[in-house]
């Protein structure tokens, strides 16, 4: 660990809710502990948002939008806010970094590499685009109708704990350069960096009111957020059974709204496929952040006459992961987020090893690293696409490798899954990849590739995998309503 990783480490502060522009106390004067998930130790106190702190957040935020200081400011001003809360997000890279890899458990150089760099460009992208958004423009002999893109209003995002200031930073963009105001919560598990975006949006210019971070628990706290009247929009990203209840509760008022929920993904290996370069990939894919990302390919799908060769490359490459402290440079796989997680993983395992799923290597707690939650990088094989750990979200650093004969099997057990999020395909044959891209029902798919994202596509997925799509124009057409304008000539 450097010396600037250690003095943030020090110097991690208590979070509050950032209503109106300012840091306050929950009403009630509650907090809770947020951990470090590699030493299970507390890392700061968090306040504890109620009801009442809700409707507070969101009554004023809906005054903000009505006095049209955001709403109706210029494109073009409001890009300037947002580009300036970029500069700023780098330039305090390093610190938040920190903050992050210490509340999530995930490697520093994840962190500092990819995630915080990733937030500032979705920053930097949206407020660009902004100035961008098409309006249609239809001219007839005796009328003109034109199109307008308003800001739709209070805007209620509710963030996972896996990618915090990423994902809060990915839907803020959007919901704040189409000019709406924004109330956030972050996950109870991993809600500092997140809340330091006030910081930040306090010395970039954003007016008072318009960003407002409420931390608190998601019961209470989330249904107020997705069933108050002055919200018009909800953006949620979580697993798939509270998606549900989130649908359920916005339909009460009609709020629209955006899911993007749970993930089964299949890695999907041809013969003819680059085997070191598919073993490389779809290590990134199951263990990155470990494994606790919606998009993981879990499903390793292996053609059965490289099945073996393949099996064999991938355990040796997993025994060179290095599992330890997430603020260590070397460090490939950190913690995973609570000891109640690992636990959950961990049950796999053994569900897995039940159904006659056979262990390749993995499959247990780190105790050789102290008291927090490491846990082995994980290979089941010889897996039967029913077994409850084919069908199931694990969320955690454990892959289910699947045999297939033909292509036609490949196609048919990677959309035997309840779940429609991504896919990856490995091949060299071009038709081939294609023709199985197309056929598989998920919103996202890689062909020699996993994880590389354009902001401008759609991103999204099918089935229990969610409802809607963000992203480029996608994320415009969802944050803002369309009103068709039409006059006499």
């Amino acid at each position: 660990m450097n010396k600037v990783a250690q003095d943030y480490t020090k110097s991690v502060k208590d979070a509050k809710l950032f209503i109106n522009g300012e840091y306050i106390d929950a009403i009630s004067g509650e907090t809770f502990d947020t951990i470090d998930p590699a030493t299970n130790q507390k890392l700061a106190n968090v306040a504890n948002a109620g009801v009442e702190d809700v409707e507070k957040a969101i009554n004023i935020a809906q005054r903000t939008f009505e006095s049209g200081v955001w709403s109706e400011m210029s494109v073009d001003d409001r890009c300037k806010i947002l580009c300036k809360m970029s500069d700023l997000v780098m330039e305090r890279v390093e610190e938040l970094a920190v903050v992050e890899t210490l509340d999530v458990g995930k490697p520093i150089k994840e962190s500092r590499g990819f995630d915080i760099p990733r937030a500032a460009s979705n920053l930097r992208f949206f407020a660009e685009m902004a100035k961008y958004v098409h309006h249609e423009h239809y001219e007839q002999a005796k009328h003109m109708s034109y199109t307008k893109y308003a800001p739709a209003g209070v805007t209620s995002l509710i963030i996972p704990w896996n990618l915090p200031f990423m994902q809060m930073t990915w839907k803020a963009s959007a919901a704040l350069a189409a000019g709406n105001s924004v109330i956030v919560k972050p996950a109870s598990y991993t809600p500092l960096s997140a809340v330091m975006l006030g910081e930040i949006a306090n010395e970039a210019g954003l007016p008072p009111g318009v960003l407002n971070i409420i931390t608190g628990p998601g019961g209470s706290v989330g249904t107020a957020m997705t069933t108050h009247p002055y919200v018009r929009r909800v953006s949620f990203v979580g697993e798939t059974t509270t998606g549900k209840t989130v649908m359920k509760n916005a339909s009460e008022n009609l709020i629209p709204v955006s899911l993007e929920l749970g993930g089964k993904s299949a890695n999907i290996v041809f013969e003819d496929a680059d085997l070191d370069e598919a073993v490389k990939g779809s290590i990134e894919a199951i263990f990155r952040n470990q494994g606790e990302i919606c998009l993981a390919g879990s499903r390793l799908l292996v053609q059965e006459s490289v099945y073996d060769l393949f099996l064999e490359k991938f355990t040796a490459a997993v025994k060179k992961i290095k599992v330890g402290n997430p603020l260590d440079e070397e460090t490939d796989m950190g913690a995973l987020v609570s000891k109640s997680h690992l636990e959950t993983v961990d049950n796999y395992v053994q569900i897995g090893l039940s159904e006659g799923a056979k262990l390749a290597i993995g499959g247990k707690r780190i105790p050789e690293l102290g008291a927090g939650n490491f846990y082995e990088p994980t290979v089941l094989y010889d897996v039967d696409n029913k077994m409850r750990v084919a069908q199931e979200e694990i969320f955690g650093p454990v892959l289910v490798v699947i045999p297939f004969k033909t292509e036609e099997d490949a196609i048919r057990i990677a959309n035997d899954s309840i779940y429609g999020l991504a896919g990856v395909v490995w091949t060299n044959n071009l038709q081939r990849a294609h023709r199985v891209a197309a056929k598989i029902n998920s919103g996202l798919l890689w062909i020699n590739c996993w994880y590389y994202r354009d902001l401008r596509t759609p991103f999204g997925g099918s089935k229990a995998s969610g409802v809607g799509r963000e992203g480029g124009r996608h994320s415009f057409e969802f944050y803002t309503e369309a009103k068709t304008i039409t006059l006499k000539l």
